[in-house]
């Protein structure tokens, strides 16, 4: 009977924990790229050139993907769909544009779960030729968001995805 104890509160302990857990997230990844500030910015403004540098979207190269309005712009649309379970189905809505320091975008996600992010992507001049870029995943935490951020330490595999990420930008950048 007491080990049956100790085994219910071990499983009951994530559970409680979540309960007091913060409601928001935010997951920031940084890099430095060779290449001035205008023209990192020309590049990330252009939510379709993701295509070529995050993680997220390169894990299904055959995913449909749609587009509404003019890339780069305010209100620009780009939205997914993919059996592939990393990938899901969701948008991704330019919100606002602070040309050349920042982009914001909204993602809403509809697979494998439903949310709403937020992402930013400042860029900030090192020297003429140096620019550093902050990449910032920011939203809020429902129960089960909680719980999967106890569980699986969502920050940090987020977090991983987003530096590799970061690293291709670079790459293709100088």
């Amino acid at each position: 009977m007491t080990i049956l104890i100790i085994i219910i509160v071990i499983i009951a302990i994530p559970f409680v924990l979540a309960l007091f857990a913060t409601n928001e997230y935010v997951i920031e990844r940084e890099i430095t790229i060779e290449k001035p500030k205008a023209d990192v910015f020309n590049y990330i403004k252009l939510v379709k050139n993701q295509d070529y540098y995050s993680k997220w979207v390169m894990t299904d190269p055959g995913m449909k993907k749609t587009f509404t309005g003019i890339d780069g712009t305010v209100g620009f649309i780009y939205a997914w769909d993919s059996e592939n379970k990393q990938a899901g189905k969701g948008e991704q809505e330019i919100t606002d544009i602070t040309a050349p320091d920042s982009i914001d975008t909204e993602v809403r996600f509809e697979k494998p779960f439903k949310g709403v992010s937020h992402l930013t992507m400042e860029t900030n001049t090192i020297s003429s030729n140096q620019t550093h870029v902050i990449w910032r995943f920011t939203g809020d935490k429902n129960y089960m968001m909680k719980m999967m951020h106890l569980l699986f330490n969502l920050e940090k595999v987020l977090g991983k995805d987003m530096q590799t990420s970061l690293v291709n930008l670079k790459t293709i950048l100088e």
